[in-house]
């Protein structure tokens, strides 16, 4: 056994004992030390830097290490075989996966859009939701003549002062009514659900105070990359707490592949359900809670969505076969279950709903996503691309919806980048280049010291490289620049630099090398070429669609005409296209504060096509056309031959 000591930076050392012949990324994951493993340790990332301080390890060449990183203690850690006792240096990950809580408020897209939407479905004739209750309830006192029993006492009063004929009182609030209703002369405060016109549920009981309690809701998006969520007062449905923090599931890989792959190692899928569970939701949870000045039990209903592998993971149901063809889910529209069912800490009586999925690659979050966005509300023809570590497109209108997904990878939000990060302070967001000296001029969320580039400041950044000649349409270097901002390293792989240490006078290096560059135009390619087949199979030209709604963590500042250019979106007028921001998470809310909400998303579930572009002929030829700036097929993109 060897000694392995984790210098986590901010946070006190952690140290274990681990067996001969184990990686620093095994022994990191044992030990809970976030380490980022976006190809879940297969050697082919890069990301999973560490630097040993003390002590050796055995590590192989690799390209992802330049002389100076191997001099200076670098390695990967996943590469790394633990030979002797070590103590090893874990940087903060700002520049790939940085596991930091954000609380911050709505943009001004998403706060838009809700506002909107809520309105629209308002007029329609749907309705604030009323099903949570709470009542302060008088008890008469018990006596020898009246001696019911405490709950026989409760489930009268229901019946005689709130109609309710049948009263369904769970063994956790049961264990609650003795001390409760003696703590303050039989004078309680209930909290229950409306189930239906005669019954009702109990969900907590406790001594009425002076000022009665509010009742909270929480809609939450599990993403593959972060997880968001929005804390509601469920009298107001006011918004009064928003949140992010990275999935923790991430150290075992950046895509659903890599993660499901992993569910069938000894362990691995109560591994992944803790790491969303115990290591995100929970901790989310108790930050807002917190934040709020209230407990985890003041929170009774609860509304979650996350594509299909996120569903199968949360709730420890093998995800295998989402992967194997025919691409079948375990379930696509689970029922409703209590919250201590499933381990996420709020009021254990309260109810978890999970969005229903379509398919395997089409879930919770797009059909959340699109109750969200107006597209089954439209005559018009309506398209919502949510770019996320999938890329999810919906198209159609109130008559018809159609549906695929393409697997972009994490690059539309940090992930497989070299200084890629989310969008969180310090990303890099907004990019501009100096035709004569090529020096970047760039904005930062939060103004804050630059930590990497989020998914926005990477089109930016492309799309600008391509127009100051730095790159060709293949996505490689030009190596006639002299410029000190653009290198090549030992391996011949290019690198353009839009903060130096040594130019610039910043804390850290921030650059984007070929590699980083051909990972995006795969994804901007998967993406379009998804749209493009999607139309397609409908036999519809581009110029039918009339709005495009963009979603996803990719950053709100996202340039519509820059992604354009890139041939990441149709080329159809930029005032067509509108940013959104979480729109799963929206839809959460919707589901929340409206009473038919649950009922109309799996309606709108239900009503989806799905496409499967894998066994699609086309889908090839059209993704690999769609591999280059703008495009092979330059018609598609008339303003930009022009």
């Amino acid at each position: 056994m060897y000694k392995v000591v984790f210098n986590v930076e901010g946070k006190a050392p952690v140290e274990m004992q681990i067996g001969k012949g184990e990686t620093l990324l095994e022994a990191a994951r044992k030990a809970g030390v976030m380490i980022d493993s976006p190809c879940n340790g297969n050697g082919t990332c890069g990301k999973c830097r560490v630097r040993v301080t003390s002590g050796r390890v055995k590590s192989p060449m690799t390209t992802h290490l330049s002389e100076e990183d191997v001099q200076a203690g670098w390695v990967l850690a996943c590469e790394s075989v633990i030979v002797e006792d070590v103590t090893v240096s874990v940087p903060d990950a700002a520049s790939a996966f940085q596991n930091q809580m954000q609380i911050t408020g709505l943009s001004e897209g998403e706060s838009k859009n809700i506002r909107y939407v809520r309105k629209k479905m308002l007029s329609l004739g749907m309705t604030e939701a009323d099903s949570l209750r709470q009542e302060i309830c008088a008890l008469p006192e018990p006596s020898i003549d009246d001696n019911l029993a405490d709950e026989e006492r409760l489930k009268r009063y229901f019946r005689q002062h709130l109609g309710f004929s049948k009263v369904h009182i769970g063994l956790g609030v049961l264990r609650k009514l003795p001390d409760a209703f003696r703590e303050n002369g039989f004078k309680v405060e209930v909290t229950y659900l409306k189930t239906s016109e005669d019954r009702a549920e109990i969900l907590d009981v406790r001594p009425a105070a002076e000022k009665a309690r509010v009742p909270y809701g929480i809609a939450i998006d599990i993403g593959t990359t972060s997880v968001s969520a929005c804390l509601v007062d469920m009298t107001s449905y006011e918004i009064v707490a928003k949140a992010s923090l990275g999935n923790a599931q991430a150290k075992y890989g950046a895509d659903v592949i890599n993660r499901i792959v992993h569910t069938e190692k000894p362990g691995g899928l109560k591994r992944l359900r803790d790491a969303v569970i115990e290591e995100t939701i929970n901790p989310l949870i108790g930050q807002m809670v917190q934040a709020q000045g209230i407990t985890t039990e003041d929170i009774y209903t609860m509304c979650l969505a996350g594509n299909t592998t996120m569903t199968h993971l949360l709730l420890g149901i093998n995800p295998d076969y989402l992967r194997r063809e025919p691409f079948i889910p375990g379930a696509n529209q689970p029922e409703e279950i209590k919250a201590s069912e499933v381990g996420i800490r709020i009021n254990p009586e309260g109810w978890v709903y999970l969005a229903p999925s379509v398919a395997s690659y089409v879930g919770g979050d797009i059909t959340a996503g699109v109750f969200a966005v107006p597209v089954w509300l439209q005559d018009e023809f309506t398209m919502l691309v949510d770019l996320g570590t999938n890329g999810e497109i919906v198209f159609g209108n109130k008559d018809f919806m159609m549906t695929c997904a393409c697997s972009a990878g994490p690059a539309f939000e940090g992930g497989e980048i070299s200084c890629g990060t989310r969008a969180i302070p310090g990303a890099i967001e907004e990019v501009t280049i100096n035709d004569d000296d090529l020096k970047t001029v760039y904005k930062t969320i939060g103004g804050k010291d630059p930590v990497g580039v989020c998914g926005s400041g990477i089109i930016d950044l492309i799309c600008e490289m391509k127009r100051t000649g730095i790159i060709d349409g293949r996505g490689r270097i030009n190596k006639d620049i002299d410029n000190p901002r653009v290198r090549f390293d030992e391996y011949d792989i290019g690198r353009y630099y839009l903060c130096d240490k040594a130019l610039d006078g910043v804390a850290q290096d921030v650059y984007i090398t070929e590699v980083d560059i051909d990972s995006f135009i795969k994804a901007k390619g998967a993406v379009f070429s998804a749209i493009q087949t999607l139309l397609t199979s409908m036999d519809m030209p581009v110029e039918v669609l009339e709005n495009v709604y963009v979603a996803g963590g990719i950053g709100s500042n996202i340039g519509i005409e820059n992604a354009i250019a890139l041939g990441m979106l149709p080329d159809i007028p930029v005032d067509k296209y509108y940013y959104i921001g979480n729109s799963s998470m929206q839809g959460c809310y919707l589901a929340l504060t409206l009473n038919e909400g649950k009922a109309k998303i799996a309606e709108l579930a239900g009503n989806m096509t799905y496409v499967e572009l894998s066994v699609d002929p086309g889908y090839m030829d059209a993704f690999i056309s769609a591999c280059f700036i703008p495009h092979t097929d330059l018609s598609l993109f008339p303003s930009l031959a022009q």
